[in-house]
């Protein structure tokens, strides 16, 4: 009887734990795509230590450079097995920051970081990157090499101290301060040297610039890294891309905001990185305000790393070339990309939805996944996917882009621009599988101009009144 017993209750404890099993499996196919990649994204925690930058002889007068008492404050957290280095109120000059393993950079509300305008500050050059391709260049502003656990927080501002007179006019253009005759990236020693670099697969380490030449130097560049937090504080005057984790896994970007109008001055740029979550931050820039990326060219074909399992959601995007970008580096790829609850709206943003590449950068956009969008007014087009991208020269080569797997719901678009959506495939390959899902287009100049796409599939869509 005991052992009936004990036999009875064995397939009762079996039972019940199968029962969960299956009801955990359940849960987690049930699970939306994009909160399944958040939960497993690691958010960096530190110890609780501090230490705060004056100890370290820092001087808030916005005149002393405070490089010193910076790297001291931040060696000493790292060599206590990290914590939290403290910028107090005030103007704090500085050359560029280096972050390490378990730190925290911590500005209190009133703190203002200058990055000073001597550029032999940021020498010696680092391994980084210039538009998708992998250089030895002047230092970003704040960067990071192979660190895990690393930081930037709190309410105050970062001022990259760029302009008209500072890193801007190196990019060539008038309107940002550059005068004819002067050096700028075009010129044959800076861009078009890179260019032939990557073509010829020239070792990194043998493609120096810095000193001498005019490529400008990222703002806040995580290379390599894992675990990184960035979180409630400004970036504004910036000399080129603004955030840009590059080779990193496990990125947060909450509560940012980016107010930065310089030539390139993208937000937020994720390349060759996984698990990336952006929200509830507020661009404002001179560029794309997200854009994704894996490398330019040959390039993104060495390193053949995809950038996915990105989600944005609870942003808002103001003037800008495009809301959520994919491109046009992504030579390597990008998929698996989640944008939700966001307000896109100004006279000065161009497209909502971007996605642009062309047969030199070739590569691939797979899975993505647009809901719950308002949209107040776009120059151009809500959605604009572009295989034709090209600024510069010749940009015709012989690797054909794959875009497919396009998906919008729940979106309403006050003013659609030139176009509602405008879509340039190419006739070898395609656009494959756009669909449309609750989607209301109003005041677009054109409703659609599709080029070499399979049929946009429409659910309970319409554009200027007219249903699809």
């Amino acid at each position: 009887m005991k052992l009936n017993n004990l036999f009875l209750s064995l397939i009762v404890i079996f039972t019940c734990f199968s029962c969960k099993e299956e009801s955990k499996k359940a849960t987690a196919e049930l699970q939306d795509p994009a909160d399944k990649i958040i939960s497993q994204i690691v958010v960096p925690n530190f110890p609780d230590k501090n230490f705060n930058i004056k100890d370290y002889g820092a001087v808030n007068d916005g005149e002393t450079n405070n490089s010193k008492a910076i790297k001291d404050a931040i060696k000493a957290c790292n060599d206590a097995g990290g914590g939290k280095v403290i910028v107090p109120k005030g103007k704090y000059v500085t050359g560029p920051i280096h972050l390490l393993s378990n730190v925290n950079f911590h500005l209190e509300e009133g703190a203002e970081i200058l990055f000073t305008k001597d550029k032999k500050a940021y020498l010696p050059v680092v391994h980084t990157s210039y538009e998708g391709v992998e250089l030895m260049n002047y230092s970003p502003l704040i960067y990071a090499y192979k660190q895990k656990n690393i930081a930037v927080t709190g309410k105050g501002t970062f001022n990259g101290q760029a302009g008209k007179d500072n890193w801007w006019p190196w990019c060539g253009a008038e309107r940002y301060g550059h005068i004819e005759g002067e050096p700028q990236q075009k010129d044959s020693v800076n861009l078009p040297r890179l260019r032939k670099m990557n073509e010829a697969g020239t070792p990194v380490a043998e493609r120096v610039f810095g000193e001498g030449y005019q490529l400008r130097p990222t703002f806040f560049e995580p290379f390599e890294c894992e675990n990184i937090l960035v979180k409630d504080v400004t970036f504004t005057n910036a000399p080129f891309w603004v955030m840009h984790p590059i080779k990193s896994v496990n990125i947060t970007v909450d509560g940012v905001t980016v107010r930065s109008h310089g030539p390139n001055n993208d937000g937020c740029d994720p390349e060759y990185s996984k698990n990336v979550h952006i929200k509830n931050c507020l661009f404002d820039t001179g560029d794309d305000c997200i854009a994704i990326k894996s490398g330019r060219n040959d390039d993104g074909r060495r390193v053949n790393i995809p950038s996915e399992n990105i989600v944005v959601e609870n942003c808002e995007m103001k003037d800008g070339h495009g809301g959520v970008v994919m491109g046009s580096e992504i030579s390597a790829g990008v998929r698996n990309v989640y944008v939700r609850n966001c307000k896109m709206d100004s006279p000065n943003l161009d497209r909502a939805i971007r996605i642009k590449t062309n047969t030199l950068r070739g590569g691939f956009v797979e899975n993505v996944f647009v809901k719950n969008i308002e949209v107040g007014q776009v120059k151009e087009a809500f959605l604009k996917v572009n295989t034709h991208y090209g600024i510069y020269a010749n940009q015709e080569g012989d690797y054909m882009p794959s875009i497919k797997n396009i998906h919008i719901e729940d979106v309403k678009v006050d003013n659609g621009g030139k176009y509602g959506i405008l879509v340039r495939g190419r006739e070898a390959l395609p656009v494959k599988n756009i669909t449309f899902k609750n989607v209301v287009i109003n005041k677009a100049a054109t409703p659609m101009l599709i080029e070499h796409s399979e049929p946009i599939q429409f659910t309970n869509t319409s554009i200027n009144g007219k249903q699809y």
